[in-house]
């Protein structure tokens, strides 16, 4: 198929949603490239699929299919597919090439690769070379740490998400990617110690309840502030005054607690200016939390990325499209979720280290691999069946063709396929919907997410840290927003007493839930600067730059072009 990409630009109606969509020159040079068709789907809906297919942070117990021992796993004990513990499925007790079967050109390939699927072991989780983390995956080199998830080289994080590289003593904290200390409910900041409740901060300690700050140390309820101390609502004080105004807030108390918070969520609302994106160090890029990328459309925390479209959270790429998670020293890969140090994929899940390797899952550290589970250190192979070289080469084309016919080749997974339900996944969080119209949708659907209720010893907890002892971790408390049971690790009350921060009356996950209604949705729309300040360049006139944003045109926030925001806050 030749496309002449100096004039193809073509609309598209999605067969998923029916909306419309645009496909762009560059992206017909991509699929030349690869050898594709153009996809069917729109980018969102191409996402949702493989959201649909990332169960992140809802763990399970169950017993290893190899060794029987009771082990943590992201699948329920009532998924159908046989489960191995991370010891077992990187041992070399058991080989998936055992499960090999023929290609069948009479049938469609999605057909077949589920009954391969159905037949070979997955992998707990994805959880090594830890100490006494048990309770974490897509982690590794962590010490210490619980229901943290996609964290590596970090000791004692409780409740954490996102941060790749030295965290330490931090509690329910989300996307901070690396120098993060003694922290509490910070969301998307960096080089942070002793913060707490923040967002957009970066290189900044003791600050507590302040939105986007550079720089700046023992600020309170502060927003746009760029080498501060001791402000308290953007106001200067002295050192004095301030320490004396902070000691009788009285932050030891839950109930003034949630007072400031609304006042926080109010104040990033209502007060602060917010840029468009966030997008630093970058040369034609569109999308949100962009760093040393060039020629990155519509992605989405990001860094080092080049000439790639449709991704998300896919740190050091280039050359990709329609990835999520995917990165790490990878090149050429396309609509594939969980893919790290890799080059010339095509539709795979959950695999490392590979090349040349198309509709894989579980494989790793091999190539010239086709429609493959649960691999390793393997070459040649379709549907897990050893070929020669020129076998291969032979046969795979011919597959293609087959696929291409029946309109999978190009196509993620079909969502009936994914081994965990979409209520489990990241989809419900990015892109929630009812059951009925998951299951109409076809994607799978958990009517029983786990979980205990109604087994509570204590109905109220106290208002104030230093009037909670050990107790408390003998307890079991009864969340105030979803009536889930949960309790306190030792280690958690630890660093609520040295952060003097009260016991919090809601679970984990709803923890969770609430720090994502801070972060903006992965999705843009085009609109103008709102800005009509004097003093800007645009003087008495309204600024009228365009551009592309994650703030929907119906938010209430102040929403600034680039050189409207610097002069705010620079």
């Amino acid at each position: 198929m030749c496309l002449n990409t100096m004039e193809k630009k073509e609309n598209k109606i999605c067969q998923s949603c029916n909306t419309s969509f645009v496909i762009e020159q560059n992206h017909f040079s991509f699929y030349e490239k690869i050898g594709v068709l153009p996809p069917n789907k729109c980018p969102d809906c191409r996402q949702q699929i493989r959201y649909a297919f990332r169960n992140e942070r809802r763990l399970y117990r169950r017993n290893c299919d190899l060794c029987d021992k009771s082990t943590v796993t992201i699948y329920s004990p009532d998924k159908p597919f046989k489960i191995y513990c991370t010891s077992c499925f990187w041992g070399d007790e058991w080989d998936a090439k055992v499960y090999a079967q023929d290609f069948d050109f009479s049938r469609p390939f999605f057909e077949q690769f589920y009954e391969l699927l159905l037949k070979s072991p997955r992998i707990a989780l994805l959880n090594k070379n830890t100490v006494n983390s048990e309770y974490t995956n897509h982690a590794g080199d962590n010490k210490d740490c619980y229901l943290s998830f996609c964290m590596f080289n970090c000791e004692n994080m409780l409740y954490c998400t996102n941060t790749w590289e030295k965290g330490r003593d931090c509690m329910d904290c989300q996307y901070n990617p690396m120098n993060i200390s003694l922290c509490y409910e910070c969301v998307d900041g960096e080089n942070l110690y002793n913060c707490q409740y923040t967002k957009f901060l970066r290189d900044c300690s003791d600050c507590f309840y302040s939105y986007d700050c550079r720089n700046c140390s023992n600020c309170f309820m502060c927003y746009n502030l760029r080498n501060k101390s001791y402000c308290i609502e953007n106001q200067q004080h002295t050192k004095e005054n301030y320490k004396k105004i902070i000691e009788e807030m009285n932050l030891r108390s839950r109930t003034k607690r949630q007072k400031f918070y609304e006042n926080y969520r109010r104040m990033i609302r209502e007060k602060a200016v917010h840029r468009y994106a966030v997008i630093d160090k970058s040369i034609n890029c569109t999308g949100n939390i962009v760093l040393n990328s060039k020629n990155a459309k519509n992605v989405f925390d990001i860094e080092r990325a080049e000439d790639v479209s449709f991704a998300a959270m896919s740190p050091d790429t280039k050359d990709c499209m329609d990835v999520y998670h995917v990165g790490l020293k990878t090149e050429l890969v396309y609509n594939s979720h969980a893919i790290v140090r890799s080059s010339n994929l095509i539709a795979c899940n959950l695999s490392y280290d590979n090349t040349f390797a198309y509709y894989c899952d579980s494989c790793h550290n091999s190539q010239n691999l086709f429609g493959c589970v649960a691999l390793k250190k393997s070459s040649y192979c379709i549907l897990n069946k050893q070929y020669s070289k020129e076998e291969y080469d032979t046969l795979v084309p011919k597959i293609i063709e087959h696929m291409k016919k029946t309109g999978e080749w190009g196509e993620f997974f079909p969502p009936k396929y994914s081994p965990v339900c979409y209520n489990e996944t990241q989809g419900a969080i990015y892109m929630s919907m009812k059951k009925e119209e998951v299951l109409a949708r076809g994607f799978k659907w958990a009517d029983d997410l786990g979980g205990t209720f109604g087994k509570e010893t204590i109905k109220e907890i106290s208002d104030s840290i230093k009037d909670t002892d050990e107790s408390i971790c003998k307890e079991v408390l009864a969340c105030d927003k979803c009536n889930k049971n949960y309790n306190i690790a030792l280690a958690e009350y630890e660093l609520y007493k040295k952060m003097i921060v009260p016991i919090p009356e809601f679970c984990p996950d709803c923890r969770y839930l609430e720090r994502q209604t801070l972060r903006n949705p992965r999705r843009l729309w085009h609109r103008v600067c709102i800005c009509d300040k004097q003093n800007h360049s645009h003087k008495d006139k309204k600024c009228i730059i365009e551009f592309e944003t994650p703030y929907a045109p119906e938010r209430p926030e102040k929403v600034y072009c680039e050189e409207c925001y610097k002069k705010e806050v620079y």
